[in-house]
């Protein structure tokens, strides 16, 4: 097992790509702290892992709140005795909206979630793996981590901010052990999509070089193997899970 006996930590775990990556470190041998706003969907998601034979626990995060973060820290150290991996993942689309029509509102909830979100995660995060003697951070960026898209300007400038911070994160805190890595992950095919006519669905799937849409269990293999001794002198990097998306 990739991960076994670490004790991880999961934003957004409730549903989607950070529900999978929770399922995957628990089945990896980490005990894992699910970390959501979704109440019910955080305890199926535990429940799921339990019943699967792995250790998880719920903690109710708004990723917008500082304190909420320290506070899921503690947690973690609380029941599992401390900290060793962290996977900032709790994110939105926010409004489809070109730049010049995008709202106040939309642009500082957005950055609210996906950026700050993540910073505030990472901040209160370090010291708990400084404490446990080193540990990975995997922050979740995306392809517009590296390129833009129509309409999606705040999520765009969010998602290249994570990959800026992760850098600045690995270079300050290498020495101490703590590794720190951003994944990108293209169009996985989540509950996102599931309202995305069939015909859009396949173009979507043709701007990939496979062919197809990913799968969540491919981004949370990715991130379990970063999360791993196995990529023990890999900081600092973005790592696209993107089906070829970003070679075109």
């Amino acid at each position: 097992m990739l991960l076994q006996g670490k004790r991880a930590l999961v934003t957004g775990a409730a549903m989607g790509i950070g529900r999978g990556i929770a399922m995957a470190m628990a089945a990896e041998g980490a005990a894992v702290l699910v970390c959501d706003l979704e109440d019910e969907a955080g305890a199926r998601t535990v429940a799921d892992i339990e019943a699967a034979g792995g250790r998880a626990a719920y903690c109710r995060l708004d990723v917008t709140q500082p304190e909420a973060h320290a506070h899921a820290v503690a947690e973690a150290q609380r029941l599992f005795g401390g900290l060793d991996v962290t996977c900032n993942n709790a994110g939105i689309s926010g409004e489809f909206l070109r730049t010049a029509e995008q709202t106040t509102a939309n642009w500082q909830k957005v950055i609210d979630i996906n950026l700050s979100g993540v910073f505030y995660g990472v901040r209160a995060q370090i010291p708990a793996l400084l404490q446990a003697g080193g540990g990975s951070i995997i922050n979740i960026s995306s392809i517009l981590g590296q390129v833009g898209l129509e309409e999606l300007s705040p999520y765009t400038a969010a998602k290249h901010g994570v990959v800026g911070l992760t850098r600045t994160v690995a270079l300050e805190y290498g020495r101490q052990g703590i590794r720190c890595n951003a994944v990108g992950p293209a169009f996985i095919k989540t509950r996102l999509l599931d309202n995305v006519p069939e015909e859009a669905r396949q173009h979507l799937a043709e701007l990939h070089a496979l062919g197809r849409l990913g799968e969540v269990k491919e981004v949370a293999d990715h991130v379990c193997w970063l999360a791993s001794d196995r990529a023990g002198f890999i900081t600092g990097n973005y790592h696209a899970v993107d089906g070829g998306y970003l070679s075109r």
